[in-house]
């Protein structure tokens, strides 16, 4: 059984500190972040191209698929998921996304909450915000059967040491973290990264969404500062 949702008492995330340091970055960025008590953002509803970030939702997308749901996982199956999550694998993510099709990706947008994902013939291009993505992650354990969901979950808190940049280098202590990142392939196009913290049955989710931010170096180091500035003091709750 799920633990009842809860957000960290007396806590909220420092938005001033983030959009002054994010106003001096290169590119476009966007925000956000929800407990079950509020939710903050800048430019939260912005529409970014996905890019990797959408690989979350082919995951949980096709664990809801019903020839899926209700059975163990084939190792077949396993061979596709777990890299495209763990290390980010495309090949891996277009036979999940033809298999399933977009209406899934849809049905699972709709069921999440959200309001503004449009998927694309170009999965990497699928429109999302960072509303939208918080909305997702704050509840994406029960948006996976429970059959399939300590496996899910498994592989969103395993990526690879490699992709363990932004969020992964200034996650709170004592806080667990389950998160999904994309990227221009070094182009600097477009760096995000989405994540779930949870600490008991504590819980905050976070976006933040960067486009045209000049290198990859750039735009990971513009996730690093930004989260490292809207999570300040979550280690301690207040």
């Amino acid at each position: 059984m799920l633990p009842v949702l809860a957000a960290p008492m007396g806590w909220h995330p420092d938005v001033r500190a983030a959009r002054a340091y994010a106003a001096h970055r290169p590119g476009r960025i966007a925000f956000a972040v929800q407990t079950e008590r509020r939710v903050w953002s800048w430019r939260g509803d912005a529409v970014f191209p996905s890019a990797s970030v959408l690989k979350a939702m082919l995951l949980v997308a096709y664990l809801r698929e019903p020839y899926v749901r209700s059975r163990p996982l084939r190792r077949s199956e396993r061979a596709l998921l777990s890299p495209m999550i763990r290390r980010s694998d495309d090949v891996a993510a277009t036979t999940v996304r033809n298999r399933i099709g977009d209406g899934a990706l849809v049905r699972l947008a709709h069921a999440a909450g959200m309001k503004r994902f449009r998927p694309a013939a170009i999965w990497g291009l699928s429109q999302i915000t960072a509303r939208d993505q918080t909305r997702f992650f704050l509840r994406i354990d029960r948006m996976m059967p429970r059959r399939h969901r300590a496996y899910g979950m498994r592989l969103l808190a395993s990526v690879v040491p490699s992709q363990r940049w932004g969020i992964g280098k200034v996650a709170p202590a004592g806080w667990k973290l389950y998160f999904k990142g994309g990227w221009g392939s070094g182009t600097g196009r477009v760096d995000h990264q989405v994540a779930l913290l949870t600490r008991g049955d504590e819980r905050v989710s976070v976006a933040v969404l960067t486009l045209a931010d000049g290198s990859h170096a750039a735009g990971q180091e513009t996730l690093r500062g930004v989260f490292a500035r809207l999570l300040r003091q979550l280690s301690s709750g207040g």
